[in-house]
């Protein structure tokens, strides 16, 4: 049995991270503004039992063994048909009904000292798709910088991995209302566009000239109205400067505190959602969260990648490694 889930903290004196071993889960990120005032930026619960009771919408967690969604639940790998369990409309997201947002992963080190940092480590073996250990890092390697590495190794057989962090973020505070007023930059020149249940065509849309371009700087708020729903799509993230192996995905911003978020990524992908479907959920300290409460910046393998030949692979061989880093660079 994997032992209680336990929330642990990562601090080096400037940021202050609380994670959860339930889900390898961000419940609290303490990021001074410029005038040294700290708040929590993201969106969460003060004590484990909400998530355990499902009663999260994916808030701060490990999102896999396949992030976002395969169409109907069905793909085909190697001449056999796996079908997974079914949880948001006609598709199964984000790993089905028990994804590894819902499991305890094992703390395998707690390091203080110059660089701090918290491994976790979980052992997969639902389901038909073969034995995958995984093990996600969080790191402070700056004053404020958050890092995470995940790695995930196969150990039988092919299978699908993509595994994203689902934080929702609000930099003016997590208790602090809708993020329409932030201002967000993202390096990606195209989306790939959606059917009716949320599932890329196959096609990839160039950004220009539609409310989902974000090349230059503009408030999430300004053209929401002009996508049904909100924003909840994929960018491909084509454009963005590289340094140390991790590209430029996003620079969020927020006018009243001037904190800015600067996120690096090696992944193809970014799902970029404005909290669409949070509605009167109860978090931290009775913070009530509603719609647009926060912002995800997922960034990930192609959405139904499986099922689109034509998107970058998200099949990992036996042998081989999955990675997949993130820098959050805090700065205001």
């Amino acid at each position: 049995m994997a032992a209680e889930p336990k929330i642990l903290e990562l601090s080096n004196g400037r940021i202050t991270a609380r994670i959860a071993s339930w889900g390898a889960t961000i419940t609290s990120l303490l990021v001074p503004d410029a005038h040294g005032n700290v708040a929590d930026v993201v969106l969460g619960f003060d004590d484990l039992e909400p998530y355990m009771k499902g009663i999260s919408p994916y808030f701060g967690c490990i999102v896999g063994r396949v992030a976002n969604r395969i169409k109907d639940g069905k793909f085909t790998l190697n001449g056999a048909e796996y079908s997974l369990p079914i949880n948001n409309g006609p598709n199964s997201l984000h790993g089905g009904l028990k994804g590894f947002d819902k499991v305890v992963w094992d703390v395998v080190e707690h390091k203080d000292g110059e660089c701090p940092s918290i491994t976790f480590q979980y052992h997969s073996k639902d389901g038909e798709e073969g034995d995958v250990t995984v093990t996600v890092m969080y790191s402070l390697p700056e004053a404020t910088t958050l890092r995470l590495d995940m790695e995930a190794i196969p150990h039988d057989k092919a299978t699908p991995i993509n595994l994203a962090q689902h934080t929702y973020w609000n930099l003016a505070g997590h208790n602090s209302g809708d993020i329409l007023n932030h201002l967000i930059q993202i390096w990606g020149k195209h989306i790939t566009p959606v059917d009716e249940n949320t599932i890329p065509t196959g096609e990839i849309m160039p950004v220009e000239g539609t409310p989902f371009d974000f090349t230059t700087e503009h408030k999430i708020g300004e053209r929401i109205t002009d996508v049904p729903g909100g924003y909840d799509h994929n960018y491909v993230l084509d454009c963005g400067d590289e340094k140390n192996g991790v590209k430029h995905a996003a620079k969020l911003r927020d006018p009243s505190s001037s904190r800015t978020l600067n996120l690096w990524t090696d992944a193809p992908g970014m799902q970029f959602y404005t909290a669409n479907y949070v509605s009167g959920i109860t978090g931290k300290g009775g913070a009530v969260y509603e719609k647009h409460a926060g912002i995800c910046l997922e960034t990930q393998g192609f959405p139904n990648a499986i099922n689109q030949p034509n998107f970058p692979s998200v099949v990992v061989q036996p042998g081989e490694k999955y990675k997949h880093t993130m820098l959050f660079e805090f700065s205001a």
